[in-house]
C-alpha cells in the first residue's frame, strides 16, 4: 500500500490543489506534470514564505497590489473590528454604511478634480464592466445612442468578465472566448520599443495618439462612446508612454467629443511617485477605475470615480441605475482600505517612491544594459521592464516570443525572487515599502537570471 502524504505538508498541498483546484491564467494540466503549485504559506514585510521554507523577494507586490507590504496588524485589527460591529450590509436599497462614506469622500479628496462620485465594486475587472454599462447609459441618456463603441490598445489589460476582456488587447485572451464583443475595437500601444522604427519617442508618441484618431475617423466619431487606457500599460509589459502621447490622447478626444477613462488599477496609490499616474502624465479623465492599492490587496474592493459631466447626467436624468454587487461598498473592505490611505499618507510612501526608491530602482536596473541579453530599461516610480532580445541592435526578439521570458522567470523564482515575464520582458512591481536594500537584493538575484537564462539559451 503507497503512503499517504501527510495532511497539510507540501506534498499532500500540491495533489489536492492538482485534483480541485482551476487557477486563473494557468495551464492547469502542464502545472500538473511539473509537480504542482508553490504553496505560499506566510507573508511579512516585502518577503513571502513557502511551504518548504524558502524566503522569496516579492517584486511584484502579490499581482501589483500589495502597496504597504505583508503582515500590517493594523490593517486586521480595522478588519476585526469592523466585522464586530457591521460584517455586512449591502448599498442597494437607499442604505449605507459609515466606511462606505468615509471611504467615497476620502476618494473624492485624493482623486484628480472632478471625480467627486464614487461606484464601488470588488475587483478591476467589475469596475470596468460597470464603466461599460454607465458610459452607454450614458450616452443614451444624451439622446446620442449611436455612440456606442469603446476604442483601447493592443496589449491593453482591463479585465477578465466578457465586458472587460473585450476592453482588452490581450489577443489570447480574445481567442478563448470569441471576444472582442461587438462595440470594443482596438489600436497600436505606445510602445516605442517595439513598434516605434526609426521615429524618437517623442515622434512615435505622436503616431500612435494619431492612430486614436485614425480609429474614431474609420468609424464616425458618432458612435464612439470612449477611449480607456491605463496611463502604463502594466499587465501588457510596463509600456511606458513618450510625453508626447497623453496630451495629444486628450486633444483628440475632446475634439471628436469621446469620453476618456482611465484605468488606474494597477498604477493607482503611490506606484507612479503620485497618487495616481493621472497626475504625472497630467490626464484629465471622465471616468477612472480604481481597485488593488485601494486596500493593498488585504480585502478585494474597487471603485470608479465618475467625473462631473457623467454624474450629473446620470443623476439628474438617469432615474433608477439597474446595476450593482452584492459586495458593493462592503463595509470591512472600506474600513481596510481608509486604514490603508492612512497608512500610505502618514508613512509618507508616495514621496518615497517620488524621491528615493523610484529613481534608485531606475538607476539599478539601468545597470543590466550591459547583459548581452538585455536590449532596454524602463521604468516609472515602482514600476519596472527589462526587455530581453536577441539582437540588442536591430531591437528584435527572440522568434519563440515568450519562452526565453518563462525561463527567465522560473530562475527567479528558483534563486529567491518573484517578477513575471511579459512576452519576453521581466516586469517588476514591488511593495512601496521597498528599501534601497531590497532593490539591490532585486536587481543582484535579476542579474543571476539572466546569467543562467543566457547558460541555458547557448547550451540549447
Amino acid at each position: 500500500m503507497t503512503a499517504q502524504p501527510a495532511r497539510n505538508s507540501t506534498t499532500w498541498w500540491r495533489e489536492s490543489d492538482s485534483r480541485h483546484h482551476l487557477h486563473p491564467f494557468t495551464d492547469t494540466k502542464a502545472l500538473a506534470e511539473k509537480g504542482g503549485s508553490r504553496v505560499i504559506t506566510s507573508a511579512e514585510g516585502v518577503y513571502l514564505t513557502d511551504s518548504e521554507g524558502n524566503r522569496i523577494l516579492d517584486a511584484m507586490a502579490g499581482l501589483w497590489c500589495v502597496n504597504v507590504g505583508y503582515g500590517r496588524k493594523a490593517l486586521a485589527e480595522v478588519a476585526y473590528k469592523q466585522m464586530l460591529e457591521l460584517p455586512y450590509y449591502n448599498t442597494f436599497f437607499q442604505s449605507a454604511t459609515p466606511t462606505s462614506i468615509e471611504l467615497a469622500e476620502k476618494l473624492a479628496e485624493i482623486t484628480p478634480p472632478g471625480l467627486d462620485r464614487v461606484f464601488f465594486a470588488s475587483s478591476g475587472s467589475e469596475a470596468n464592466d460597470t464603466i461599460v454599462r454607465m458610459v452607454r447609459h450614458f450616452w443614451n441618456l444624451e439622446g446620442r445612442p449611436q455612440k456606442k463603441t469603446f476604442i483601447s490598445r493592443t496589449f491593453g489589460y482591463h479585465g477578465s468578465t466578457m465586458a472587460a476582456a473585450s476592453l482588452g488587447g490581450m489577443a489570447a485572451m480574445h481567442g478563448q472566448a470569441d471576444l472582442p464583443l461587438p462595440g470594443f475595437v482596438h489600436v497600436t500601444p505606445p510602445y516605442w520599443y517595439d513598434y516605434g522604427g526609426d521615429l524618437s519617442p517623442e515622434d512615435f508618441g505622436r503616431q500612435a495618439a494619431k492612430a486614436v484618431e485614425d480609429k474614431i475617423l474609420e468609424l464616425g466619431p458618432e458612435t464612439v462612446a470612449a477611449f480607456i487606457g491605463e496611463p502604463v500599460q502594466g499587465a501588457g509589459g510596463v509600456i511606458i508612454p513618450p510625453e508626447t502621447y497623453w496630451p495629444e490622447i486628450q486633444r483628440i478626444c475632446k475634439h471628436y467629443d469621446v469620453l476618456l477613462i482611465a484605468d488606474e488599477v494597477i498604477s493607482g496609490f503611490g506606484r507612479t511617485g503620485a497618487w495616481f499616474a493621472c497626475e504625472v502624465f497630467d490626464i484629465q479623465p471622465d471616468l477612472m477605475t480604481l481597485a488593488k492599492g485601494i486596500s493593498s490587496g488585504y480585502l478585494p474592493l474597487s471603485a470608479v470615480m465618475v467625473g462631473e459631466r457623467v454624474a450629473e447626467t446620470l443623476v439628474q436624468e438617469g432615474r433608477e441605475f439597474f446595476h450593482g454587487f452584492t459586495y458593493s461598498g462592503h463595509p470591512v473592505a472600506c474600513a481596510v482600505a481608509l486604514e490603508n490611505l492612512r497608512i500610505i499618507e502618514e508613512e509618507g510612501l508616495i514621496a518615497k517612491v517620488r524621491d528615493e526608491t523610484g529613481p534608485y530602482l531606475g538607476e539599478a536596473l539601468g545597470t543590466l544594459v550591459d547583459h548581452p541579453l538585455v536590449g532596454e530599461v524602463r521604468s516609472l516610480g515602482l514600476l519596472g521592464a527589462v526587455e530581453l532580445v536577441k539582437d540588442k541592435a536591430a531591437r528584435a526578439h527572440f522568434d519563440d516570443l515568450g519562452h526565453v521570458g518563462a525561463i527567465c522567470r522560473d530562475h527567479c523564482v528558483s534563486n529567491g525572487l518573484v517578477m513575471r515575464a511579459v512576452r519576453d520582458a521581466m516586469i517588476c512591481s514591488p511593495p512601496l515599502t521597498f528599501g534601497k536594500n531590497h532593490v539591490d537584493e532585486l536587481v543582484r538575484l535579476l542579474r543571476r537570471a539572466l546569467d543562467l537564462t543566457a547558460r541555458d539559451l547557448g547550451s540549447a
